[in-house]
């Protein structure tokens, strides 16, 4: 186990070597995990819903409403191995000039063993990452339309490797309460790395631009959510040099035919984060969501399983409202995490 964590943590350090890969261009890529419980259990993206629920404004800044003001989030994810991560927010309105949020986001490696390449050993050390973010959101007078912002302070800390950059995010949501239709598009993590892990070597951040739908039926109690990611890149395939595809009939030594309709699906689909919220009273959510490009990068051939498949629930007890999301990334094992949430205006008292 304590290899496994070595060896993830050395693909963090020198990330930058490897170009081949979707998701090993960049840094800092531990802005892109679901915090939120809900958006976890819906597949990992939510950005266009809105419903006064700060744990999930992180995502999209324009979630954020008047009604959070005072507002409390908290979110943990117990995720694989010893690595933990999670997110506490606050949110406040201010009359005339719009709505804003502070936040921590961190994620902690664990603990690993120090040791040479014979074997010595010598001591321990961590790893762990965080984002410090400042978010603003307002509604424009007149219309459906909402517009946010959030700055982001980066920082990161993997054993004697250190750095700091920063990134911004903008948010736009459209709602027409009276059809419960909703559209919203981010563009995510624009910004730099200042201080690079290795001097001379800055890398990229995960920038990435996102547009989605959701949908709730008149006198349905059931709401549809749609997200198509990575609009900035079409082709998010990766091809495995250890076993790339065959293009010649190793025998023969003709072409083989690609089918063409199912190459384009396959790259249209894994734009693609699905979920549905069943809205079963005010007080009780269950969600169900599904994530195709998760399933076809993490599922193994023999044996499909359940990655890509996510769901949970949520509940609203006094006056606190709890969500939990159960993720499964592989057949190995699931990410749960768990949110909570509170409104800091109920508990004061009606004569005050």
């Amino acid at each position: 186990m304590k290899l496994k964590k070595l060896l993830f943590l050395l693909l963090i350090i020198f990330n930058c070597s490897a170009f081949s890969q979707v998701g090993g261009n960049n840094t800092y890529e531990f802005l892109n995990l679901p915090i939120s419980a809900r958006v976890s259990a819906l597949g990992g993206n939510l950005i266009p819903v809105k419903d006064n629920d700060l744990n999930v404004s992180l995502i999209n800044p324009s979630l954020l409403t008047d009604s959070m003001s005072n507002n409390v989030a908290l979110s943990y994810n117990n995720y694989f191995s010893d690595i933990n991560y999670g997110y506490v927010a606050y949110a406040k309105h201010f009359n005339k000039i719009g709505n804003f949020s502070a936040g921590i986001h961190y994620l902690d490696y664990g603990k690993f063993i120090r040791a040479d390449e014979i074997g010595n050993t010598d001591g321990t050390f961590g790893a762990n990452e965080m984002s410090f973010n400042l978010a603003y959101a307002r509604s424009i007078i007149d219309t459906n339309l909402t517009v946010g912002v959030t700055v982001k302070t980066i920082y990161s800390q993997l054993e004697s490797y250190s750095s700091w950059g920063s990134a911004i995010d903008l948010g736009a949501i459209y709602v027409r309460p009276n059809h419960g239709f909703t559209a919203a598009a981010v563009i995510k993590n624009m910004g730099r790395q200042w201080k690079p892990y290795v001097i001379g070597n800055k890398e990229k951040l995960p920038f990435e631009v996102q547009v989605g739908i959701s949908k709730k039926p008149k006198h349905v109690p059931f709401r549809f959510s749609f997200v198509y990611e990575n609009l900035e890149k079409w082709d998010l395939t990766y091809e495995d040099p250890a076993n790339p595809t065959l293009t010649v009939d190793p025998l023969t030594g003709d072409p083989i035919k690609q089918n063409k309709a199912k190459i384009f699906g396959d790259k249209l689909m894994r734009h693609m984060v699905i979920g549905g919220e069943f809205i079963v009273t005010k007080n009780l959510f269950l969600r169900l969501g599904y994530n195709y490009q998760r399933r076809v990068e993490l599922k193994i051939p023999d044996k499909n399983g359940g990655p890509g498949f996510s769901f949970g629930f949520g509940f609203r007890i006094y006056k606190f409202h709890f969500s939990y999301g159960h993720a499964i990334y592989h057949i190995a094992g699931p990410s749960n995490t768990f949110s909570i949430s509170m409104d800091l205006n109920s508990f004061t008292s009606k004569k005050n």
